[in-house]
């Protein structure tokens, strides 16, 4: 995946963790079973498909949804811990957030918006308002102070409910799908300038979304969750590099296999064999880009270690080329050039032969599979 915004991934800042939580919420047939800190100063992106949590542990987090169990500390003060049947009302807790939809107060300039959370801190409305036109004028807003929401554009908008969120001077920072209502080109942009703002922010940041370049450019640490449990977690390099459920694979683009090696040999389920470049013992998963899969009509001749008979199962657009899905021995996707796809004349239905070099293929060690709980009706939000 490219993209023009640099890629974050340094990893942890050193320190003591300024959020640390074990977040287990019930809600219903579904449970929320989350251990998460976050250093000061350090993104952390949480990612998983829709029913995975993501929203529930927003809402516990921000004091919306009190916890089951475990418990919530946030720089050293206990904010929500069941076993002392402690609990904080969301107004009390140093958390700011930007909602998906932003949530600015219509009736309100873009300068009331961004001063009200001052002001209900005690702040006097002078001073409020003074801190307001401050942040402002650093999104690079001060001459839409006197604007209400409904004059903004989508990217004004957004600005204006990320300076609203730090003008409490928040010890966590929540940051809910903060690009998802805006067009991609203006995304382009906002990303990049809430790029250089979260690099600012000295507090913890949790940027919760279902947009794989949102979390790899803004986030140190990726942290994804399936089932309301973390799957995998660490930087962009791990995360791209050695995927370790179907849905992570998806999100880096990479088909992804587990099987039982012995040395170059993976044995997936069902009998499949494939040969691997690197020589392994004991289960692991084997990865590889769908740009790896070649496609010919007919039996290749050759150097490929893994070739087998396929059916073109569906074909998409997919950037430049084709996002050719197969069917056969094994679910696998390719890319192709149209140029590739006409000469092949690639249509749902018709057979060919997949074939991909053992030198482009990834084998690493598997962990035990994770324990799968269904969602429940109750957290169907991406």
């Amino acid at each position: 995946m490219t993209t023009d915004v640099t890629v974050r991934g340094a990893g942890p800042r050193v320190g003591a963790p300024l959020l640390d939580a074990h977040l287990v919420v019930d809600r219903g047939s579904f449970r929320l079973d989350l251990p998460l800190t976050v250093n000061p100063g350090e993104v952390v992106a949480l990612l998983g498909p829709n029913g995975a949590g993501k929203t529930t542990a927003l809402r516990a987090l921000a004091g919306l949804l009190p916890l089951s169990a475990g418990h919530l500390t946030l720089a050293g003060r206990d904010l929500d811990h069941p076993g002392r049947r402690l609990w904080s009302p969301p107004e009390r807790r140093p958390i700011g957030v930007v909602f998906q939809d932003y949530l600015l107060f219509p009736h309100l300039t873009a300068l009331d918006n961004v001063a009200f959370g001052p002001r209900r801190q005690g702040l006097h409305r002078r001073a409020a308002r003074e801190r307001a036109a401050d942040w402002l004028d650093r999104m690079g807003l001060g001459e839409q102070a006197r604007r209400r929401p409904r004059q903004l554009s989508g990217g004004q908008a957004q600005r204006v409910a990320l300076a609203r969120a730090l003008a409490v001077e928040p010890a966590l920072l929540l940051l809910d799908e903060p690009l998802a209502a805006l067009d991609a080109r203006t995304r382009l942009d906002t990303r990049a300038q809430l790029q250089h703002h979260l690099a600012a922010h000295p507090g913890a940041t949790l940027l919760v979304t279902h947009d794989p370049l949102d979390a790899l450019v803004l986030a140190d640490r990726l942290v994804i969750v399936e089932h309301g449990r973390v799957v995998q977690e660490g930087d962009a390099a791990v995360i791209t590099a050695q995927p370790r459920t179907d849905y992570v694979a998806r999100l880096v683009g990479l088909n992804l296999y587990r099987g039982h090696a012995t040395g170059h040999a993976v044995t997936l389920p069902g009998g499949f064999e494939l040969t691997t470049g690197d020589p392994h013992g004991g289960d692991v998963f084997v990865a590889f880009p769908p740009s790896a899969v070649a496609l010919h009509p007919d039996r290749p001749d050759g150097s490929p270690r893994n070739t087998w008979p396929a059916t073109i199962g569906g074909v998409q657009r997919h950037g430049d080329n084709l996002r050719v899905q197969l069917t056969g021995p094994i679910e696998v996707a390719a890319d192709v050039t149209p140029l590739a796809a006409a000469q092949l004349r690639l249509a749902p239905g018709r057979p060919v032969w997949a074939a991909v070099k053992a030198t482009e293929t990834r084998a690493y060690p598997a962990a035990p599979p994770p324990d799968r709980r269904e969602p429940s009706d109750g957290d169907t939000h991406a």
